[in-house]
């Protein structure tokens, strides 16, 4: 628990363990449990067929705005699920006060089939800027976290992004088309040119840490939920990567981005990526 005379780089150092072990136990508790076991009364749609909330969401959610909240008194928790019951709720990232930026399961749709490509996502954020993020796989029991300014890791590995390989196309992960204006289907439709491969993206989390690992060369995201984002891109960045806007600026976790925006493996290729997203 954080003391009252504690900075956020201290409690950092001394409870970022603390965090891991309450994103997992919220995982063991709420998630595996469900995990190919969901029946019919446990999932729900929000604002439609693609767009799924189950029990686990819910519960899993509910277990870490406890358990983050004690961790760190005075801090708030912005959840996706919450804000989808109170939108008001989301205000709290313009505020002062720490919070944590909770997607208790990222990529719901592949949960609700049984897919393993899902993941829970936690940031702790304070003044818009990121300071910490974790991301973690309960089916493939993977963790990813990535403190502001002490580098990126995977199950204690060090991640490092670097350049994509000469010659190879760009793969790029895009937003579904269900989820963009016709604007931004426009902007979206420059990355179909010689020399990118693109293709819809599954969870945001685990797109985001492709990136980081050098799996993935880019995403071209679409929507600004900062539970999708806020995690993913500072993990990309503390693996040496660079997100763009289309106005050349870096995401902003409070929002107010121009979209279609872009995270990619070095400076380089976001460039490369923001260039064809503007190009329309």
């Amino acid at each position: 628990m954080i003391q009252n005379t504690e900075t956020i780089d201290e409690f950092l150092a001394h409870h970022s363990s603390d965090v891991e072990e309450a994103v997992r136990k919220a995982a063991a508790a709420e998630i595996l449990p469900r995990f190919r076991r969901l029946a019919a009364h446990e999932v729900d749609q929000k604002t439609g067929p693609h767009d799924l909330v189950t029990d686990a969401d819910r519960k899993a959610e509910q277990h870490l705005t406890e358990a983050l909240g004690a961790l760190l008194p005075g801090s708030v928790v912005v959840g996706e699920e919450a804000v989808h019951a109170n939108p008001a709720v989301y205000e709290a990232i313009q505020g002062e006060a720490p919070v944590w930026i909770v997607d208790p399961v990222d990529g719901t749709r592949q949960f609700v089939h049984g897919d393993p490509g899902f993941c829970t996502l936690v940031a702790l954020a304070q003044h818009g800027v990121v300071r910490a993020s974790w991301t973690y796989a309960p089916a493939r029991d993977r963790l990813a976290t990535a403190i502001r300014g002490r580098g990126a890791f995977l199950d204690g590995e060090r991640l490092y992004a670097g350049p994509p390989e000469p010659g190879r196309d760009l793969r790029v992960a895009t937003s579904h088309p269900d989820y963009t204006t016709e604007e931004q289907k426009r902007a979206l439709l420059g990355l179909w040119t010689d020399g990118v491969a693109p293709r819809a993206c599954g969870s945001a989390g685990l797109e985001y840490l492709a990136v980081a690992r050098g799996e993935l060369d880019a995403t071209a995201f679409s929507w600004e939920a900062a539970w999708d984002h806020a995690a993913g891109l500072l993990l990309v960045e503390e693996a040496g990567g660079v997100h763009l806007t289309r106005t050349g600026e870096p995401f902003r976790v409070r929002g107010g981005n121009d979209l279609p925006f872009t995270a990619a493996r070095d400076a380089a290729t976001a460039r490369q990526v923001r260039e064809l997203l503007s190009a329309s």
